[in-house]
């Protein structure tokens, strides 16, 4: 027990040392420099105009928000092409029995080694799998695909947009 909370406050200082370093390192190597010019608040590289505390646009922080949700649910198609590859190819009848059992534990995720080929993957299981994970995928896709055509419809993807429509132009003869 005291081994393990020797292991977890080493853990701690380490952590702690690795973000303080490059802190106390910068303070005594850089110079220190000051000028009414690097004082000055800097902004986007444009000078500032009036207060800081000014009153966003909600259509800034609802394009951050989509941003992220669609972001991270992109993120799901990476496991899901590793799953796909490996039953994909365990799928081929022409595997050697030694690639099969490695590419099963892969699958799989146990230790390598501990698998025969007995117990491996068989290529009809592994069809079924490619098809499952293919439709799964298809219906998560349709759904990102609806929602994202639902927000763009609703116009939160426009940055600017028309309060009242426009009027007809009239066309010369």
């Amino acid at each position: 027990m005291t081994d393990l909370v020797g292991h977890i406050v080493l853990f701690i200082v380490a952590g702690i040392g690795i973000v303080l370093a490059p802190l106390v390192i910068g303070r005594f190597v850089r110079p220190s420099l000051p000028t009414p010019e690097k004082d000055a608040i800097y902004e986007c590289g444009e000078p500032t105009i009036g207060s800081s505390y000014i009153q966003f646009d909600l259509r800034y922080y609802a394009v951050a928000l989509l941003f992220i949700v669609f972001d991270v649910e992109v993120a799901f198609f990476f496991p899901w092409a590793s799953v796909y590859g490996g039953a994909m190819q365990l799928a081929d009848n022409r595997l050697s029995s030694e690639a099969r059992t490695h590419i099963s534990e892969k699958l799989l995720n146990v230790a390598p080694g501990t698998l025969d080929a007995s117990q491996a993957i068989s290529a009809e299981t592994a069809l079924q799998l490619g098809m499952a994970s293919m439709i799964d995928i298809t219906v998560f896709f349709g759904v990102l695909m609806v929602g994202f055509a639902y927000v763009w419809k609703r116009g939160d993807l426009d940055w600017v947009r028309a309060y009242q429509k426009p009027a007809p132009v009239e066309q010369q003869a």
